[in-house]
């Protein structure tokens, strides 16, 4: 079978407060504006696209209103993760920027290091520095990619 997929285009969050959210991602992780679109019947505010890095982007929408609080064993969304060349740089970074640092740089089971932050809605983030043994890369590496 023939391989479609490229990536993750995106990942998308409704936020209660836009403002805080934008603010959020740019000051803490650097993520830059790339557009807005109205919504196609009302003309309201709608949606606001955060450049990620690389052909991704966080996509987030206006107007959340019920915020669900994370426990283990939920179903569906658990946490996003970015990687990040240099996670020591990254969680100074936010830590700099006035953000939580929910837990120090660790490495986990996997072999790769990561630190653990949220978004103003509580959307866990988890970052990651890559290692060159770390699962991931050994799976990469033995199917070629």
């Amino acid at each position: 079978m023939e391989k479609q997929f490229k990536g993750v285009a995106h990942a998308a969050f409704n936020v209660s407060d836009m403002d805080k959210a934008v603010q959020f991602y740019h000051d803490v992780f650097g993520f830059e504006k790339a557009f807005e679109m109205a919504h196609p019947v009302t003309g309201e505010p709608w949606i606001v696209y955060l450049h990620a890095g690389g052909s991704q982007f966080i996509e987030l929408f206006y107007g959340g209103v019920n915020p669900q609080e994370y426990k283990d064993g939920n179903i569906g969304y658990s946490h996003i993760c970015f990687e990040v060349a240099d996670i020591n740089k990254t969680a100074e970074q936010i830590v700099k920027a006035g953000a939580v640092l929910d837990s120090p740089v660790s490495q986990g089971l996997d072999k790769n290091w990561q630190c653990w932050t949220h978004d103003p809605d509580n959307n866990r983030i988890e970052l990651m520095q890559m290692e060159e043994e770390s699962l991931q890369n050994q799976f990469l590496r033995e199917h070629k990619l």
